[in-house]
């Protein structure tokens, strides 16, 4: 039997209170009463699996969040969640890594619904130099501790406070947005790290644009604007979960490393080396 914490009723309050919206918001929007909902709520009357799976959409829920609603109605979950070595996900996979080869010599990456590495393209190279604590390659690979772990990237990000508190308020948005713990427990270690900045104030072009990551990086400091993707309409949990991070160069000079560094790679010599 479901606790008042796990049942149906507890659920629909927990997100119509995340989304600010009334009984009566949610109501109307569902096409139902506002009684009939006061009822499900209080666990009065147990919903259909069609009203369950109507007041999720509603409600804008994650995909994760609707199976879990269904499973404390009392009904089989309706999206699949697939492991990203799966058989069945070889093609969205394939997908993915269409898309990062595509961005190169821009970096691309992958990753999943708690920032988990999931691919990268080669061009995210220059970012993995001079790593001091080591466990943070080990998968999974956080790409967020990553980069704002003392003895990970930050220590090179030159505009380390404005990008650390950036990188927080995304997380913040997405553990309201998700209402996944473990996305609230990384916001929290994340806030832990010290945020510093390892150099002066820096002045860029984006500043009524976006914020952008500032790096030491194959002997020289590069400079990005980056945009988070997703897919349209998605029927699996994983999937709907996975975001690709794509960065653009925010200057002519980093332009033109990543265009050396590819032809490098490229080069007969660095072949025969690998």
């Amino acid at each position: 039997m479901d606790t008042p914490h796990t049942s149906v009723g507890h659920l629909l309050r927990e997100w119509r209170a995340r989304r600010r919206m009334s009984q009566l918001d949610l109501a109307l929007d569902a096409e139902i009463s506002q009684r009939h909902l006061s009822f499900l709520e209080s666990g009065r009357a147990a919903p259909s699996r069609d009203m369950v799976i109507r007041l999720a959409e509603r409600l804008d829920l994650p995909l994760r969040q609707r199976n879990r609603m269904l499973l404390a109605a009392g009904y089989a979950p309706t999206y699949p969640e697939r492991l990203v070595d799966d058989e069945a996900f070889a093609p969205a996979m394939a997908a993915i890594g269409r898309v990062l080869t595509a961005h190169e010599p821009n970096p691309a990456l992958a990753v999943d619904g708690c920032w988990n590495l999931v691919r990268a393209n080669a061009a995210i190279a220059p970012f993995l130099e001079d790593i001091e604590e080591a466990s943070l390659l080990e998968p999974p690979i956080n790409v967020l501790k990553l980069s704002l772990h003392p003895g990970g990237l930050a220590p090179r990000i030159e505009n380390l406070a404005e990008w650390r508190a950036d990188v927080l308020e995304r997380l913040k948005r997405l553990a309201a947005a998700s209402g996944n713990p473990e996305v609230a427990e990384l916001e929290a270690e994340l806030r832990a790290y010290p945020g510093r900045s390892t150099g002066g104030p820096i002045r860029h072009d984006y500043s009524n644009i976006a914020v952008p990551l500032r790096i030491k990086a194959a002997g020289a400091s590069l400079s990005f604007i980056s945009t988070v993707t997703v897919f349209g309409t998605p029927l699996d949990v994983t999937v709907s979960e996975i975001a690709i991070e794509s960065f653009f160069p925010a200057d002519a000079q980093t332009a033109e490393t990543l265009r050396a560094l590819a032809a490098a790679r490229a080069s007969p010599e660095t072949i025969a080396a690998a």
